[in-house]
């Protein structure tokens, strides 16, 4: 078991499953927890598979004024949603993702740019996906021509299991080729081999200027791990599955029982040494 940093200076979450309740709701006792890190000196971002414009809704209840990653790190933006770094699939990649999952009969999705392309613009994880990123998809016929600037695919399924096992048969295929890894049980995403959250929280740190070391990160998902293991201190929420949960250096309730929050109230806040942040105001 490693050693808990004696020092936490900054703070990244993941979003959807974690900062978020089940019905996408960013609550007020979350909104609070992460003002009071703010009023204590603690530096906060996200960290999520949605796209930037699938984040704009929660930078201003968040005051965010620090770079956030999206698509799992395939691109990490300032507030204003501008781009600071973007990693695309190699389109070679991206092609032959596309067609495992098709050979599967899983429906993909492409986030490539502000878009999110679809061949089918129907259907109850559409809906979802609509409503959580609040803007709605566009619809093509052939998504060659957008493989060159793909930020992310996305392997979409109702039968999780059938999708978990493309999840592996992937892994295999693309093995240091690409990062493949499901955000939720439903959502099996393909990014660039530099596009997962453990590279990506080496990046925030640097922009944020805190080490590593002294981050800790709160996630629920398999895509989350990467950040587990690269940060300081990692929770994992009471909604998360046992693999999970066995990663990570503290457990916290579910999301919709204010886990965020009570992550921050009760595991991080006793933390922090008065001398370095002083007393709350």
């Amino acid at each position: 078991m490693r050693v808990a940093p004696t020092t936490i200076r900054a703070v990244i979450s993941d979003v959807d499953g974690t900062l978020l309740t089940a019905d996408k709701t960013l609550s007020g006792r979350a909104q609070a927890a992460v003002a009071e890190l703010r009023a204590r000196g603690i530096g906060f971002t996200i960290i999520s598979s949605r796209p930037p414009r699938g984040l704009s809704m929660l930078l201003a209840p968040l005051q965010l004024t620090t770079p956030f990653a999206a698509c799992n790190g395939g691109i990490i933006a300032a507030p204003d949603l501008s781009v600071i770094a973007e990693h695309d699939i190699p389109s070679g990649i991206a092609g032959r993702a596309i067609a495992e999952m098709e050979r599967d009969h899983i429906e993909s999705w492409v986030f490539a740019g502000e878009h999110w392309l679809v061949k089918e613009d129907r259907g109850p994880l559409v809906e979802l996906e609509r409503r959580t990123v609040q803007f709605a998809p566009t619809l093509v016929d052939d998504f060659t021509p957008y493989l060159a600037t793909a930020v992310k695919i996305v392997g979409v399924s109702t039968d999780h299991r059938h999708l978990a096992c493309c999840e592996a048969k992937l892994n295999i295929a693309f093995a240091g080729a690409a990062t493949v890894a499901r955000s939720q049980a439903y959502y099996l995403d393909i990014t660039h081999p530099l596009a997962n959250k453990g590279t990506a929280l080496g990046v925030l740190a640097e922009l944020m200027g805190v080490p590593a070391s002294e981050i800790a990160v709160l996630g629920d998902g398999r895509n989350d791990l990467p950040m587990f293991a690269a940060a300081g201190l990692s929770i994992a929420m009471g909604n998360a599955g046992d693999e999970v949960k066995a990663k990570a250096d503290l457990v916290t309730a579910a999301n919709d029982e204010e886990g965020f929050a009570q992550a921050v109230e009760q595991l991080l806040l006793p933390r922090l040494n008065p001398r370095l942040h002083g007393p709350r105001p």
